[in-house]
This record gives structure tokens, C-alpha cells and sequence, in this order.
């Protein structure tokens, strides 16, 4: 069975960072295209970052300077690291998978993306 886990989310103060990451049960090194979303509590659904099986990103404008999207095909594990942190960043980070490289043709489109992980909470203080 297909399966992501995230971890890595916590508690930190404005300018503060986090690494997220994402343990996947498949080959990621295969075609597949990952992503991390993120929902604040009363917010849509954001897409935050995306890397397809060859590396292309794409980032969300909030996020871009700040946060790096990076997976490791050799051990399945996709990572979200997050550097200078404000508050609008709290909310609930998800891991997701899509079959095929999307990432670039589509963009963050969650409609895209198959299978997705539990989620791990970032909350950000002032």
C-alpha cells in the first residue's frame, strides 16, 4: 500500500526555521511528481512547492526566497525546508504525490495529486 508520512513540524518563533519531511512507501525515484500544500485554519488549500522526478520546482510567491523543496529518490524522502518563518506561515503542511512529472506543465494544482500524507502542524509565534 502507497503511503506518505510527514514530520518535522513544531513550534517556532517568527524568523525561526523548519525542515519537513516526507517518508514516502513507494519509489519516488520513478516518475511521480511530489508536493507540499499547506491549510490554515479558515483558509483554502495553498500549494506551497512542487518538484517533478527531475528535479524542476515551482513555488508558491509567499514562499519563494524562503523555502527549498528537495527530494532524495535514493531513500524516498521528500523535504520541505522553511527559513525565515512569519506567522501567515502557521497551518497544517501536507505531503502529496502525483503520477507523471505535473509539476511544471500544471503547477500546484492539488486536483493532480493522488496520494496525500496525514499532514503535521507548523505554528509560527510573533
Amino acid at each position: 500500500q502507497m503511503q506518505l508520512a510527514e514530520s518535522g513540524g513544531g513550534s517556532v518563533q517568527a524568523g525561526g526555521s523548519l525542515r519537513l519531511a516526507c517518508t514516502a512507501s513507494v519509489d519516488i525515484g520513478n516518475q511521480y511528481s511530489m508536493g507540499w500544500f499547506r491549510q490554515a485554519p479558515g483558509k483554502a488549500p495553498e500549494g506551497v512547492a512542487g518538484i517533478d522526478s527531475d528535479g524542476s520546482t515551482r513555488y508558491a510567491d509567499s514562499v519563494k526566497g524562503r523555502f527549498t523543496i528537495s527530494r532524495d529518490n535514493a531513500n524516498d524522502i521528500l523535504y520541505l525546508q522553511m527559513n525565515s518563518l512569519t506567522p501567515e506561515d502557521t497551518a497544517m503542511y501536507y505531503c502529496a504525490l502525483a503520477f507523471g512529472d505535473l509539476i511544471v506543465p500544471y503547477g500546484l494544482n492539488p486536483d493532480l495529486f493522488a496520494l496525500w500524507g496525514q499532514g503535521t502542524q507548523v505554528n509560527v509565534s510573533s
